[in-house]
Formats: structure tokens, sequence, C-alpha cells
């Protein structure tokens, strides 16, 4: 992986995105309190490898919480006009008009600085008086606004401005890091074909590469979400994937389609089947039940069938409520796996969920288990 041929400088502690989304929401909600006693206000960076959704988050949280919005990439900025805008002659006396993207309504409001580092060091250094004190020479952040911050690691193959530790100091940090788990949450909200959740779940070493990001991956499953039948369309799929892609993961793909592991058993038919043994338990032990177990397969399975589960709020039948006992209680799926799918049930506020306990069985499983 690309993160394991350089040394790269992150700052803050490495997390997953949900952790991320709470420590910079909390950071927000604390500014906005600093503000009403007129204290100072931290902005946040939060790092990490291209492609991997750090901007993302900041416009999530921003919709959320219903804040107004600015967006510059200090990368375009060639002269420092563009930071603190271009002198005019009014009175007699020489004064700056502020540049078109400054806010000028009263927030909550977040300003984001986009990729920060891969300005030049002279627009670094302009920032740093906007970080201290949330204005220039030239124009101040209206009440309410807040600065975030985006950046990729120093120290390896990016083309980034070094940041000193005045500047650095000036901020609170968080690294971003890729988890499948929080990926396929957020791809199933957004729509996300399944077969490419299937995909990352199955494969998560596959995702940070040099090409293959996060983001390219989405922008590749878009690609083939009109494709009904991906083997009979190998070769537009691996056409498909080879033009956004890294090598390996295209590989890993096409392997991925030819193993018929793009037609894994979706956690809807899994809940409805009429016949659990033959529909289901069957078909999935033809599956995994290899020279090694396929672990990889089952734990996508499961981390599928929660999100179901949880994000349609799914109020169980009684069929449906057998048959998710019996998948979970399959005698080839590992503890480990069927601990952590218990516990993320039993966490979920959906109270028809937690009537999969009323086993004896399963209660007697996650008993032993704490």
């Amino acid at each position: 992986m690309a993160q394991e041929q350089h040394h790269y400088l992150y700052y803050g502690t490495k997390t997953k995105a949900t952790e991320v989304e709470e420590f910079v929401t909390h950071i927000l909600d604390s500014n906005r309190k600093a503000e009403e006693h007129e204290k100072k206000q931290s902005p946040i960076c939060i790092w990490g490898r291209h492609g991997i959704g750090k901007t993302e988050i900041v416009e999530q949280i921003a919709k959320k919480q219903d804040y107004k919005w600015a967006y510059i990439a200090p990368a375009q900025f060639e002269e420092m006009g563009d930071l603190v805008g271009m002198p005019t002659v009014e009175n007699g006396k020489t004064v700056f008009r502020a540049p078109e993207w400054v806010p000028t309504e009263e927030g909550p409001g977040i300003l984001l600085i986009d990729d920060v580092n891969r300005a030049d060091d002279r627009i670094l250094r302009g920032i740093m008086q906007l970080l201290q004190n949330f204005e220039l020479v030239s124009w101040k952040l209206p009440k309410g606004w807040q600065i975030a911050l985006t950046a990729n690691p120093d120290g390896g193959d990016y083309s980034v401005t070094p940041m000193d530790d005045a500047m650095l100091t000036r901020m609170m940090h968080i690294t971003l890091r890729f988890d499948a788990k929080d990926w396929a949450l957020w791809a199933e909200q957004n729509g996300i074909d399944e077969r490419g959740i299937n995909f990352v779940l199955t494969y998560p070493e596959t995702v940070e590469g040099n090409r293959t990001t996060p983001r390219t991956l989405v922008q590749f499953f878009e690609s083939i979400s009109t494709i009904k039948d991906l083997e009979e369309n190998v070769g537009l799929v691996q056409m498909l994937a080879d033009s956004c892609l890294d090598e390996s993961t295209t590989i890993s793909f096409i392997s991925f389609i030819r193993q018929n592991l793009s037609k894994l058993i979706s956690p809807e038919d899994i809940l409805n089947a009429e016949n659990f043994k033959n529909k289901v338990k069957t078909p999935i032990a033809n599956m995994v039940k290899k020279e090694t177990l396929r672990v990889d397969i089952l734990a996508t399975l499961c981390t599928r069938m929660v999100n179901y589960l949880i994000l349609n709020n799914i109020k169980l039948d009684k069929n449906q409520l057998k048959n998710l006992q019996d998948f979970i209680k399959l005698d080839f799926l590992p503890n480990d796996i069927r601990l952590t799918m218990l516990q993320d049930l039993t966490k979920s506020k959906n109270a028809s969920l937690k009537m999969v306990m009323a086993d004896v069985e399963i209660s007697k499983m996650l008993l032993q288990k704490m």
C-alpha cells in the first residue's frame, strides 16, 4: 500500500469518519460557547490521504447543523490579493475590498480552507493571522463563523508546503483513516451499488492505493451501476476499472466477479426467505466453506445485515425475526463476527431488533462473551 512506502506526517488521533465527525462537532460547539464569552476559537484541521472524504465530512456537518457555508482552495491563489482583497482608493485613502468569497452575513457558518498545505508558502503565511484572530488586515469573519481546514500528509509523495510549529499550534488536529464498516454505512445511506459495497467489505485492503481511493471507487461503482450482469460484461467492467483504479484493485474486482461474490445474497433476501435452510444457509455454506473458511465473506454479510436493519429501521415480522436468529446461529459463523453483530444490534434504538435476544441460544452466546 502507498502509505507503507512513505513516512507520512499526520497530526492528531488517527480515527474513522464517525469519530472525526464527533470530534469536529464537539469543537464547533465549544467554539460557539467560547465566542459567547469573548474567548478565542480554535480552527480545526482534518488530515488524511487524498480521496478519503475529509471535505465531505465538513460539508455533511454543516448541512446537519444548518450552518452557512463558504469554501476556498488556496492552492488556486496566485497572489496575496486573492486572500486579502484588492486595494482601492476611497476618500483619498487606500483601502482593501474583500474577495467575493468572504462571508458577509452573520453565522453560524463554516469557512472551509480545503487542502491548505497545497498553497505556496506566501499564502500560508497570510492565512496564519486568519487562524489566530479570524480576521485579516482587510476583512473579518462575521459573528458566528468558524474555520475548518483539510490537509494532505507531509513527508511523502504529496506536493505540499510544510507547515511550521507556529502555524500548526494555531489549530486543533485530527487524522481521518479509512474504515470499511464506516464507509459501508455511508455507502448504504447514499445508494452506492451494493456490489461495490460487498467488494469493499470483502477486500478492504485494496482501498487505499495511489489511484484507488474511496472517491475513485465510488466513481467506478457509479459507472457499473447500470450493468446488470457484471460477468457477462467483464471486458467493459475491466476497462472502466482501469480508467480510475490501481491495477491491483482491478485484478481483485475481476476476481470478485468470477468467484460470483458480486452476487452475494442480500440482507432483504435473507430476512424474507420462505425456506431458510435451502434459500440461505446452503447457498452461503457452498460459497464460504472452501479449503479455508471465507471469513471475509461472512463478515461482509453480517455488516450489510446490520446496516440494512438499522438504516431502514426495519420492524421485523415473525418470519423475519426467525430468519435473523437462524442467520446469527449459523454453525459456521465465527464467534467473534457473531458477537460483533449482536453488539451492534443490541446498541440500536430499534426495539424490534432487541427481540433477537429472546432466543435462548443467542442470549447464552452473548452472555458467555461478556
